[in-house]
């Protein structure tokens, strides 16, 4: 390579499922990279087959890029059978690496408990990264384990692979409900950079104790050139038609947003509402559609790709996304459809939760409600319907906002400028302070 040459970043991103429609994050992320001359490899716990697959992910050739780690069994003579199964038939043609795999000095309980050998065994065939990016918090033991075995294959220790973790909402919400607030303790102490995709989780990394100057805000972003936006207006006698897209389960308080539009109707008979999206609570809102008798004006759509999500957009005049805790805790950052629908100018109601407000201006480009307060989302509805003159300013004030904080290609812009800035900084933890204790690995392995 020339010396005048910038050398080409090589990124590993680790996520649960991939691809998932929902996260397009994931997709954007990778592709922006992509652009700008990055190596990208995608490592997912779960290849999913038969979704609907978002468009970039045929043209980048996504799917060649992705490898499934190999899932670890609790069951310890389980595990121990397809350790010695992996040895057997990979321990031939890659020594070295699996011998660096079972390395207890430097890994002490990873390799130990074997999920060294498990995790390593994909990246056998592919070069080092420069980083790995835990797209989620609670995969961060395994990125941790990844970016140190890539450490032990580095010969210029120099620049040895940095792991970003990135939180974005269940992982520091509902986790810390279920597992106690010193889950991610570990991580604190041993990974290279933390990311929040709002300003609302990082406060509350920051009360757990992640240290203050290795953490950054960096929004989810949205390319806004896809969403055209469009001024809204209500001609005389035309139908209003609402819409919200996301997943049916509890966090995305859908139920308030149905109750809500069955009380408009009894004002403004002529209220369509399409629901896109899909998920456990399916059957549980067509039945509340069904038992408010608004099947004529209350639609469940079903899963929609980007393009068919645009098209369900561009034909409504306003949108709700009335978010909530759920009862696990759960709570949601500002969330990509509120983006998507404010891009396309459509008057947004949403609620005071989680990083929503930082997205939302309340009374500037929609309005925010309380949580789990279908009257409240009621009374909004009914004063946009009525005022639907307020709704071009409205459309231009959320455009304008996502356009300047939002826009992907110069958060994608800031990515790179962060992943070169940490690959060519001098500091490093050791192997010995990246090793887990026993009390660590428990938290996220059942114990030894």
């Amino acid at each position: 390579m020339p010396e005048n040459q910038p050398k080409k970043l090589r990124v590993a991103f680790l996520v649960s499922r991939f691809p998932v429609l929902s996260q397009t994050f994931v997709i954007n992320q990778a592709t922006g990279l992509l652009d700008r001359g990055c190596e990208v490899d995608i490592f997912t716990g779960r290849l999913e087959d038969g979704v609907k697959m978002h468009a970039a992910i045929e043209e980048y050739g996504l799917l060649a890029r992705t490898h499934v780690l190999p899932s670890v069994p609790d069951n310890y003579l389980v595990r121990l059978i397809k350790g010695i199964q992996l040895l057997v038939r990979y321990g031939p043609r890659y020594p070295r690496q699996i011998l660096q795999a079972l390395n207890v000095r430097r890994l002490g309980l990873r390799a130990v408990s074997l999920w060294a050998l498990f995790t390593a065994i994909p990246t056998l065939e592919l070069p080092n990264y420069d980083i790995v990016h835990c797209q989620f918090g609670d995969l961060g033991f395994r990125g941790l384990l990844l970016r140190d075995l890539i450490r032990l294959r580095q010969q210029q220790l120099e620049s040895p692979t940095r792991l970003v973790v990135m939180f974005r909402g269940f992982d520091i919400s509902a986790k810390l409900q279920s597992e106690g607030d010193r889950i991610y303790r570990f991580l604190f102490d041993k990974a290279d950079f933390f990311l929040t995709n709002c300003d609302f989780f990082r406060r509350r990394l920051l009360a757990l104790g992640c240290p203050p100057g290795r953490i950054k805000v960096h929004y989810s972003g949205l390319a806004c050139d896809k969403f055209n936006f469009q001024v809204r207006q209500l001609p005389p006698n035309e139908t209003v038609r609402i819409a919200t897209t996301g997943r049916l389960v509890e966090k995305k308080g859908l139920a308030y947003s149905i109750q809500a539009v069955a009380k408009v109707a009894e004002y403004y008979p002529n209220v369509h509402f399409d629901i896109v999206g899909d998920g456990p609570l399916r059957e549980t809102l067509g039945a509340l559609i069904e038992s408010l008798q608004m099947a004529d004006r209350i639609h469940l759509l079903g899963w929609k790709n980007e393009a068919e999500i645009i098209q369900v957009l561009s034909r409504s005049h306003l949108f709700v996304a009335p978010s909530v805790t759920a009862a696990n805790g759960n709570q949601d950052a500002p969330i990509n459809v509120l983006k998507e629908a404010m891009a396309l100018g459509l008057p947004v109601v949403s609620t005071t939760h989680g990083g929503i407000p930082e997205l939302v201006e309340d009374g500037v480009s929609g309005f925010l409600v309380p949580e789990r307060d279908a009257d409240a989302i009621a009374r909004v509805l009914i004063w946009l319907i009525e005022h639907p003159q307020q709704w071009p300013e409205m459309g231009r004030a959320g455009r304008t906002y996502v356009e300047q904080h939002y826009g992907l290609s110069d958060l994608n812009d800031r990515l790179v400028a962060l992943y070169e800035q940490l690959a060519t900084s001098s500091s490093q933890l050791s192997y010995e302070q990246s090793a887990c204790s026993l009390e660590d690995l428990s938290m996220l392995v059942p114990p030894l």
